[in-house]
């Protein structure tokens, strides 16, 4: 009897071994899915804008926050997430988690007494749109898909001004026809004094003074052809006002002559 009791006590360990290793089997076992199809192909801006969640705090305003959630009680937690975006030029993949690349994330866990780990958290440049995914869970699901999102600024393209300084310089150089200080160097021209030293014209009193008697020499000393003409006439023109003098003198003398006679009646 004691045997057949060792005998059924062993079968029963090895039941109820059996039965644990079989309803734990779906805990250890993973399982992939993917995005949900909806979300696809879709920037930040499209899902629901939430950027009031505590965990975008640190969300730079030039990048878009994106919280990616585990629907289901059967699904267990994320393990890994593998997401592809589009930068407007080529894809990029970004892996969660992943410390090593320029986008932060991190996975966020329910709490409780039997926490799950269904949030995660991904922070890209903005204005990438949300190509296509999947994830590694502990359960099983169907999909993942995007809770909320918050959407940054995408900036300028700055880098466009640049080429104008290449072209200032060109401007710049100029200065060659603004060289018009050269046509400002008509000082030439306005030596007009020049013209206004017609004082030698001015000077024209000399023939009047030809008169004079000091003039006369200086014609005649002068060696040029035409000094002799002037100096004729300079001398004629000296003995008619001697002339005239000695005429004056005389008719003076008459007078003064006249005046002392002395006429009876």
């Amino acid at each position: 009897m004691s045997q057949r009791r060792r005998v059924a006590r062993a079968a029963f360990s090895a039941t109820a071994a059996t039965a644990c290793l079989a309803l734990a089997t779906p805990a250890w076992a993973s399982a992939t899915i993917g995005l949900k199809s909806a979300h696809q192909g879709k920037k930040a801006g499209y899902f629901t804008q939430q950027c009031d969640d505590e965990r975008f705090a640190n969300l730079p305003d030039d990048h878009d926050g994106w919280h990616f959630v585990l629907p289901g009680k059967n699904s267990g937690s994320f393990e890994t997430l593998t997401l592809t975006f589009s930068d407007g030029t080529n894809d990029v993949t970004v892996n969660i988690p992943d410390g090593s690349d320029a986008y932060p994330d991190f996975f966020y866990s329910t709490g409780g007494k039997d926490p799950r780990q269904i949030h995660a958290y991904l922070f890209t440049p903005a204005g990438w749109k949300l190509v296509d995914g999947s994830a590694t869970i502990s359960g099983t699901g169907d999909d993942f898909n995007v809770s909320h999102t918050c959407k940054g600024t995408v900036p300028k393209p700055t880098p466009t001004p640049t080429p104008t300084p290449t072209h200032t310089p060109s401007v710049s150089e100029s200065p060659e026809p603004s060289e018009s200080p050269s046509a400002s160097e008509s000082p030439e021209p306005s030596e007009s004094p020049s013209a206004s030293e017609s004082p030698s014209a001015s000077e024209s009193p000399t023939p009047s003074d030809s008169a004079s008697p000091t003039t006369s020499p200086s014609g005649g000393t002068g060696g040029g052809s035409d000094l002799p003409l002037t100096g004729v006439a300079v001398t004629g023109m000296a003995l008619t006002g001697v002339a005239l003098v000695g005429g004056g003198v005389a008719l003076m003398t008459l007078r003064r002559r006249r005046d002392r006679i002395t006429f009876t009646g």
